[in-house]
């Protein structure tokens, strides 16, 4: 019931501000706006989502618990996502995903209310040991035996 609010809700809620903004400012500054947040949100994402993917990479090198950078980076990209949706309340609630505080802040709520059972680290994926290693890989050419200069007691 909660998604089909959401479904409802928000779209009248940006048709709303599209209405009261667009009577205020005109329709071209709307229409700027929308086109500025979306490209200021998309070079926010592309940041901070690099940022978040080394802090992400820090944490399995240090055998920490990954999930705070991974939570990091799943708002970092549904913030994208919704500053690419036309929108101002869509862009506001993107662009306030995109500061740090209140991704900290979402991630406490989340944490305080999500028990993890277990967290264990592994070495990864690594190459699947093979039954025989005399297999080797590689290209050859062949060369005639006019060009070899070995064979026929060295003659060419």
């Amino acid at each position: 019931m909660l998604l089909f609010l959401l479904f409802v809700s928000v779209p009248l809620i940006e048709i709303a501000l599209f209405i009261k903004v667009g009577g205020l400012i005109g329709l071209w500054p709307t229409l700027a706006i929308v086109v500025i947040t979306a490209f200021i949100g998309t070079l926010l994402m592309r940041t901070q989502g690099a940022n978040a993917l080394m802090r992400l990479r820090q944490s399995m090198e240090r055998l920490e618990d990954p999930s705070e950078p991974l939570a990091d980076g799943a708002m970092i990209i549904f913030a994208g996502a919704l500053l690419l949706t036309p929108g101002f309340f869509t862009d506001a609630i993107g662009l306030l995903l995109l500061l740090p505080p209140v991704r900290r802040a979402v991630f406490r709520y989340v944490k305080a209310r999500v028990h993890v059972q277990s967290f264990t680290v592994s070495s990864g994926p690594g190459p699947e040991p093979r039954e025989s290693d005399d297999i080797i890989d590689a290209d050859y050419e062949e060369i005639p035996p006019s060009r070899r200069g070995i064979g026929h007691g060295g003659r060419h």
